[in-house]
């Protein structure tokens, strides 16, 4: 069944009262630089400091009580395992986290802080698909996979639906992709809220196989990517690739050195953290100004977990 506004209103009041109604900042010296007028939805902000939250969370309220007791897993690099250990932590049932030996501290501490038994696994998507099994074996909990589900892409495109009502009217709307679970919930709120607004999303270069799905229609997995946004390494799903097809205009891919300036950017102007992910859309916009010039762009911020160990501008 197609994903409905109903769905996505639903799922905003399910998830209410696990989550913040985040705000929508403005930045003058962003919108000269631009020359549009930009609105960002920080998710920054969001518990688990993630837009992850939202999926995690509708996907774990939206569980039958005798799935729910036995718990939830997953295999994350970071966003996704702390925002599920995180949802699940609030309804007191059990999480169980797969994540790569190389994923950053920051994310490691903060799953084992939410209280998930995180199992390690080599940095490759075999170990962690045939670990998350094992786990699930001996568990019996429910995998809840980071973008391809459903209930995660409705919880995402709680976002932008709270973007759009905030904002006042918008031209076009960004959002990085990875998986796709947050591009394809944006582009479903704005379809059925903003129908006349473009949904353009923004890539790295070193991992572009979003644009390149869609240059030749069908998913092309990610094979070795290489960028510093490491939460946008993964494939395009199944369920997420046709509602990007359908509904999303364009992907702009950008260098990791434009990613970086747009960091540094969000940092010293808007005095807000972001990681190196979240700079991606306001790198491609900045990559393609004359695109967007007089343009109200509705932007969002999709996390802020960054390891302030190792920061590409220090």
């Amino acid at each position: 069944m197609p994903i409905t506004l109903t769905d996505i209103r639903r799922a905003a009041e399910r998830i209410q009262p696990l989550i913040h109604r985040t705000p929508v900042l403005t930045c003058e010296t962003l919108n000269r630089k631009s020359g549009a007028k930009l609105f960002f939805k920080c998710e920054n902000f969001q518990r688990a400091g993630a837009f992850k939250m939202r999926g995690a969370a509708n996907a774990v309220l939206s569980l039958s009580e005798s799935d729910r007791a036995k718990g939830v897993a997953t295999h994350s690099s970071g966003n996704h395992g702390q925002a599920l250990a995180k949802a699940a932590q609030s309804v007191g049932i059990p999480a169980y986290i797969v994540m790569p030996s190389t994923a950053p501290e920051v994310k490691k501490r903060a799953v084992a802080e939410y209280g998930a038994e995180i199992v390690f696994c080599e940095p490759t998507l075999q170990a962690r698909e045939d670990t998350l099994a094992q786990v699930i074996a001996r568990t019996e909990s429910t995998f809840v996979h980071p973008y391809n589900n459903e209930q995660v892409i409705t919880g995402q495109a709680t976002a932008a639906l709270e973007l759009i009502e905030d904002s006042e009217g918008l031209d076009a709307i960004m959002a990085p992709v990875g998986g796709g679970g947050l591009l394809s919930g944006t582009a479903l709120s704005a379809h059925y809220l903003l129908p006349q607004a473009e949904v353009i999303a923004g890539e790295p270069a070193g991992a572009d196989d979003a644009y390149q799905s869609l240059q030749v229609g069908q998913i092309i997995p990610s094979e070795k990517p290489n960028t510093i946004a490491d939460g946008l390494l993964t494939s395009l799903g199944d369920k997420t690739f046709p509602i990007i097809q359908e509904y999303v205009k364009e992907i702009i891919t950008v260098s990791d050195e434009e990613i970086i300036a747009a960091m540094r950017l969000i940092w010293e102007r808007m005095k807000i953290i972001i990681e190196p992910s979240c700079a991606v859309p306001l790198a491609a916009l900045l990559k393609q100004a004359d695109d967007f010039a007089g343009k109200r762009v509705g932007i969002i911020l999709t996390g802020g977990n960054v390891d302030l160990t190792s920061l590409p501008f220090s």
